[in-house]
């Protein structure tokens, strides 16, 4: 699930019923399983006729069911403890706001041991630049510092690619682009002709050697 902030708490005022509430408040629900879930909702309406969530008080209620577990603290921590959560191929912002609901969640407070299960997560070569940094490398209890130089790295290296991919393309296009396009003069100008064979009698002319024919 993509965490977000979810305004669950409103003024009344605000809306006339609370079929308005929940359709706005489903409006936040774009990602991961909070998207999934809203679209279901929506499809059970359109086979019904029926939308199956009636009162604010039921839509609290399958909100907590359905994204805070009894045992989430225990699901937290194994998944902690497992691989399933690392970076992979997110960015370094969208994997930190995975991780921040996972330490939350599973309770944990100290700070080694976060910056453990963060740098755990993240991926090879930037935890590597991290730890290897000859200067201002974080200190392995100052989990903000860590979350600061993954970001910049993370970031550095994304411009980097989007260099590395507009250059490419500029050097590459152009050569295919003339290799591909025929020139005018290749389209119009004829094969050269094939140089004059000298007949055999000229030859033997020439080489003071007359030719003697069995017609003559």
């Amino acid at each position: 699930m993509s965490h977000q902030v979810c305004p669950l708490h409103l003024a009344p005022e605000q809306f006339t019923c609370d079929k308005e509430k929940i359709f706005w408040t489903l409006a936040f629900f774009k990602n991961g399983r909070a998207a999934k879930w809203s679209k279901n909702l929506f499809r059970q309406e359109a086979d019904t006729g029926i939308f199956p969530i009636r009162s604010w008080t039921n839509f609290e209620q399958q909100f907590q069911s359905q994204f805070f577990p009894v045992n989430a603290e225990a699901d937290a921590i194994n998944t902690l403890e497992g691989s399933s959560y690392y970076q992979g191929n997110q960015t370094v912002d969208n994997y930190l706001d995975s991780f921040l609901i996972l330490a939350s969640d599973a309770g944990y407070t100290d700070l080694r041991t976060l910056v453990v299960k963060f740098r755990r997560g993240l991926k090879l070569n930037v935890q590597s630049q991290i730890a290897t940094m000859p200067f201002g490398r974080p200190a392995d209890t100052d989990l903000e510092a860590w979350y600061a130089a993954a970001r910049r790295i993370d970031q550095a290296q994304l411009a980097n690619e989007a260099f590395q991919s507009t250059l490419w393309s500029m050097t590459v296009t152009p050569v295919c682009s003339a290799l591909a396009r025929p020139t005018p003069f290749s389209v119009l100008r004829p094969p050269p002709a094939a140089p004059p064979s000298i007949p055999p009698r000229s030859l033997c002319l020439r080489l003071h050697h007359p030719v003697e024919y069995p017609w003559t």
